[in-house]
């Protein structure tokens, strides 16, 4: 009885090490057949739902968009040169007024008397120049008789070119008193409108003092932004090309004006690194106001048979971009990207070729392989593609360009 437990145990013992030897042996060709079966075993998975769009091939206009400042190409405050009193205000708040426009006028009762004086003075002077000049005459013909030395008449000779003088002098003491008359006169220098008017008849004004009032030129009307220092060498472009074309908008919305480049600055501020620039508006509507500030757009070049996807449809990962590209065998393949210019919400990309369609919604659902469901339609991808545009819109950023880019028209 006992052999035979013996031996019972025996053969359970070998039954057990030849089963677990031959789990051991089939181990490792299982494990490398999962590993390079991958692909196919995504491939075989159940279809990921997506929805795709195609990339497109279209003209795009590069553009640099920065926040502007209105100002006035011309703006003049205006302001008396003598120290007097305001006689009478010719104009009214917000009016516009021509080149030479009487503006105001002072108190000019000393000044006209001084005019006055200096005009008798001449007169005066110019009787004494007629009798020193009869006295030259009659010295030289008593000269000729031998009446009177040389000497004599070389003396009324000195006397007539005296009076000359003094003559001289006069004249001009009437320029300078007529000058000073003239400044009674404020006329407009430069065509615009008035602003606030600061004086009022019979106030005292002085040169050191405060403006009367200031005239500024509406129309055209300038506008100064700044760029980066890397967008210098397209802006310089622009201009020499005839200053491009530059687009204005209010914060609101309003505007939409167009102009040109008109201005770089020769210098890049070092401590911002950036370069001033300006641009010049037709403003006969009167859309732009000094001070405003504007959202300003300036096409620099244009991209020729671009291919654009949405940005959206990026992906960031640690080997640098890709997109999913669907075949026509319903399978997604990862391609590498590089994004040249941003969009807007779309970015010019090379890697992809026009008409390729590329996953935009469900991406994060998508492996290399993977067999993917086209939703139908764009109405289901819409309220995500809305979101998405931000987390796209931060990989276009991490490209490290500022410029933005709008279809070409």
């Amino acid at each position: 009885m006992r052999k035979n437990a013996v031996g019972w145990w025996a053969l359970a013992g070998l039954i057990v090490v030849a089963v677990a030897g031959c789990g051991k042996g089939a181990s490792a060709p299982g494990q490398a057949g999962a590993s390079a079966s991958a692909p196919a075993a995504a491939a075989s998975g159940p279809p990921v739902s997506v929805s795709t769009v195609r990339a497109a091939k279209r003209d795009v206009n590069v553009t640099l968009e920065a926040t502007g400042t209105v100002s006035a190409l011309n703006s003049v405050e205006v302001r008396p040169q003598v120290s007097s009193t305001i006689a009478k205000v010719h104009i009214r708040e917000g009016q516009f007024v021509k080149a030479g426009a009487l503006l105001f006028t002072l108190d000019a009762r000393a000044d006209e008397v001084n005019v006055v004086k200096a005009r008798a003075q001449l007169a005066k002077d110019q009787a004494a120049l007629a009798d020193a000049q009869r006295q030259l005459a009659r010295s030289r013909e008593l000269f000729a008789q031998n009446f009177i030395s040389q000497g004599a008449v070389d003396t009324n000779q000195t006397l007539v070119e005296s009076a000359q003088a003094v003559m001289a002098a006069d004249r001009a003491a009437i320029e300078a008193a007529q000058v000073s008359l003239g400044y009674s006169r404020i006329v407009a220098t430069t065509a615009g409108r008035a602003g606030a008017i600061n004086v009022f008849a019979g106030s005292y004004v002085q040169p050191g003092g405060l403006p009367l009032v200031t005239i500024t030129q509406i129309d055209p009307m300038a506008v100064s932004f700044n760029l980066p220092q890397r967008n210098l060498p397209d802006a310089l472009q622009t201009l020499r090309a005839g200053g491009g074309s530059v687009t204005a908008t209010m914060p609101e919305g309003r505007g939409g004006l167009t102009g040109k480049l008109q201005f770089v600055d020769n210098v890049v501020d070092a401590s911002s690194g950036t370069v001033k620039v300006k641009a010049v508006f037709d403003n006969r509507d009167e859309k732009l106001w000094p001070g405003a500030y504007v959202t300003v757009r300036l096409v620099t070049r244009t991209l020729k048979d671009a291919v654009t996807v949405p940005q959206a449809a990026i992906i960031q990962g640690a080997r640098g971009r890709a997109v999913y590209v669907v075949g026509d065998d319903k399978l997604a393949v990862l391609r590498p990207v590089e994004i040249v210019e941003a969009v807007g919400t779309d970015a010019v990309v090379t890697g992809v070729r026009p008409g390729e369609r590329v996953v935009l919604d469900g991406r994060q659902n998508v492996r290399p392989g993977s067999v993917v469901a086209e939703r139908s339609g764009d109405a289901a991808s819409a309220p995500r593609r809305a979101g998405d545009a931000a987390s796209g819109a931060a990989s276009g950023a991490a490209s490290g360009t500022a410029a933005t880019v709008a279809d070409a028209k």
